[in-house]
């Protein structure tokens, strides 16, 4: 069985390359290669079985809890280039952000006694990213 807890951040970024001139950048990342931000929509997905004594997949809370503590207070209302240690060195996509996030929060779902299925990130109404792990490269 899946499920899925939704939390929100803001964050702000550019999308550039350090060793490239700034047309290099603007020809290859357009405006994104200035400072701006987003209002991000983040679902993590888990998968497991209902545990007979609670009735849950997972606890709900402590899911809740985990990406809180690992994830949103460390994104939320940062610049993402230089404010978030997980992201330092990287070129700050949804898809690299879900990656680090997924190498994050993954280890601590599992003690949770469930498996990490799906990280989906909504970057604008129109673009969002969902990231499988290491299952789908």
């Amino acid at each position: 069985m899946l499920i899925t807890r939704r939390e929100r951040f803001n964050s702000a970024h550019k999308l550039f390359r350090e060793e490239w001139s700034k047309e290099k950048n603007f020809e290859i990342f357009g405006k994104c290669c200035n400072l701006h931000g987003h209002n991000y929509e983040l679902f993590i997905t888990v998968q497991g079985t209902v545990n007979e004594e609670t009735g849950f997949v997972v606890n709900l809370k402590e899911l809740s809890r985990i990406v809180k503590q690992n994830i949103i207070e460390k994104l939320d209302h940062k610049n993402l280039n230089t404010d978030v240690d997980f992201l330092k060195n990287k070129i700050v996509t949804s898809e690299n952000i879900v990656i680090a996030i997924w190498d994050k929060i993954e280890p601590k779902i599992v003690e949770l006694g469930v498996e990490l299925y799906c990280i989906k990130l909504v970057e604008t109404e129109n673009n969002f990213i969902e990231y499988y792990g290491n299952k789908h490269k």
